[in-house]
């Protein structure tokens, strides 16, 4: 148990960060998985508005520390080379 009044301090914002990181990563994944399953469904549409919401997000996430920038970026191309194919 910490007993310095810094370390209590620290706690109480590791706390807030685990949560507000957990919380954008969990809407990073759901739009990931929304963009997946519309590509999956043949929906064109549908692929390209919920890609453009997923590479937002990463990219936000990748901006705030989240996730790190290569694995935002490698996400995103892979997301893109998947709805690209969908249109040829």
């Amino acid at each position: 148990m910490a007993n310095l009044k810094s370390a209590k301090t620290r706690i109480k914002h590791n706390r807030k960060r685990t949560k507000i990181n957990s919380d954008r990563l969990n809407a990073v994944r759901t739009e990931i998985k929304k963009t997946r399953k519309a590509i999956v469904a043949g929906d064109k549409e549908a692929a390209k508005a919920s890609f453009k919401k997923a590479e937002s997000s990463l990219a936000r996430a990748a901006g705030k520390g989240t996730l790190h920038k290569k694995t935002a970026s490698r996400l995103i191309s892979r997301l893109s080379a998947a709805v690209k194919a969908l249109f040829q």
